[in-house]
């Protein structure tokens, strides 16, 4: 599934590592949050934060 959000000057991290991210529960695809400070899954709607443009993905909840 491609990803939906495209790379523009306001996203906190570079569109190739953007591209391969997943979300480590479902390994969805993840998008960036309106305010861009996270990514969300966009299967199983688990929220990662980004601090710095390096996005935390240790997620709050094992499955």
């Amino acid at each position: 599934m491609p990803k939906k959000q495209q790379k523009n000057t306001e996203d906190p991290i570079p569109k190739d590592l953007f591209d391969i991210l997943a979300c480590p529960l479902c390994k969805a695809d993840l998008e960036y949050t309106k305010d861009k400070k996270g990514l969300l899954c966009s299967k199983c709607g688990e929220k990662y934060p980004i601090k710095g443009g390096i996005p935390e993905l240790l997620p709050r909840k094992m499955k």
